[in-house]
């Protein structure tokens, strides 16, 4: 194995507030402690059971216009959940925005984070 994943990156205007955000959604530890980083107003991490998420202040931030194909998300991140009526409020309230209701049932609806940055919630709703 030539390479281990040590951390995912999001680009953001406000560091510390999306990795609140992030918190809210999953748990875990905003800067924690950790020699690999230096977290100040321009990063912040979050430390979840063997993943650390960061997030790096951009201050032209120009977050994605999903689904606009003319301004890509480029990646997202999807979160299995075990109650979607529940999730959904955390993540508005939190200062998310729901993208697509899906009214097709397909199982999954698409939110954008304080950022921009879209994600799924997956399950039963």
């Amino acid at each position: 194995m030539p390479a281990r994943l040590q951390c995912i990156v999001l680009d953001c205007p406000e560091p510390v507030v999306l990795a609140g955000f992030y918190q809210a959604l999953l748990g875990g530890e905003v800067d924690r402690p950790d020699p690999r980083w230096r977290v100040d107003e321009d990063f912040a991490t979050l430390h979840l059971d063997g993943l650390v998420l960061g997030f790096q202040r951009v201050p032209d931030h120009r977050p994605p216009q999903w689904p606009d194909p003319a301004h890509p998300q480029q990646f997202h991140l999807d979160f299995e959940v075990d109650d979607m009526r529940v999730t959904h409020h955390l993540v508005l309230i939190h200062g998310g925005r729901l993208l697509d209701p899906d009214p097709d049932g397909r199982g999954w609806r698409v939110y954008a984070d304080p950022a921009g940055h879209p994600f799924c919630l997956l399950g039963d709703y």
